[in-house]
């Protein structure tokens, strides 16, 4: 076991990775084209290596590989490292961990629950930058009027859209333009 590192595992939608340091998850990488790429990404951490994970990254690979089987694995309890993280984008990501799985809000709902609408585009960007997908579910955050929104993990949109589905968050009854009016 080593203290902090990486390692590229299966899952349901492809083969994502995790880099960790004693303090927890510092990135999740989400299915790339290749292993190649992957290991690219992850190998931004200069000072990591590939290693055996401790117990709590293996529990962590265990709880998203069922994520991502079910959509019904709850994975607020993984340990983020979030030294490398501005304030701000910290107070995002710990707002969008409360989305359950199934549900979506609009960046500009989120910028609300954090004090002002007016930055829903800065919460965009903070969250166009999320180390964690998967972990901090980005994917739930989406535009107004029910329309999709970016996502700039690996496939893009159409892997938020995966990530919605295994949620069960595209039922039609689930989506922004088919709620009833409040």
């Amino acid at each position: 076991m080593t203290e902090s590192g990486f390692i590229l595992f299966d899952t349901a939608i492809g083969r994502c990775g995790l880099a960790w340091s004693p303090a927890g998850l510092k990135a999740v990488q989400l299915p790339e084209a290749s292993d190649g790429k992957g290991l690219e990404r992850l190998k931004q951490f200069r000072d990591l290596e590939p290693g055996e994970p401790p117990a709590w990254v293996a529990q962590a690979v265990a709880s998203i590989r069922a994520h991502l089987a079910s959509g019904r694995v709850d994975l607020s309890g993984i340990e983020l490292d979030y030294s490398a993280v501005p304030p701000f984008e910290a107070s995002v990501y710990r707002e969008a961990r409360r989305i359950p799985a199934g549900s979506t809000l609009s960046y500009g709902e989120l910028a609300s629950r954090l004090g002002d609408r007016n930055q829903a585009r800065a919460v965009g960007q903070a969250l166009g930058r999320n180390p964690w997908p998967i972990v901090i579910p980005c994917h739930r955050v989406t535009a107004s009027a029910g329309r999709t929104g970016g996502f700039s993990a690996p496939g893009g949109t159409a892997t938020k859209l995966k990530l919605l589905e295994i949620e069960g968050a595209l039922a039609a009854e689930t989506l922004p333009l088919f709620r009833a009016p409040v």
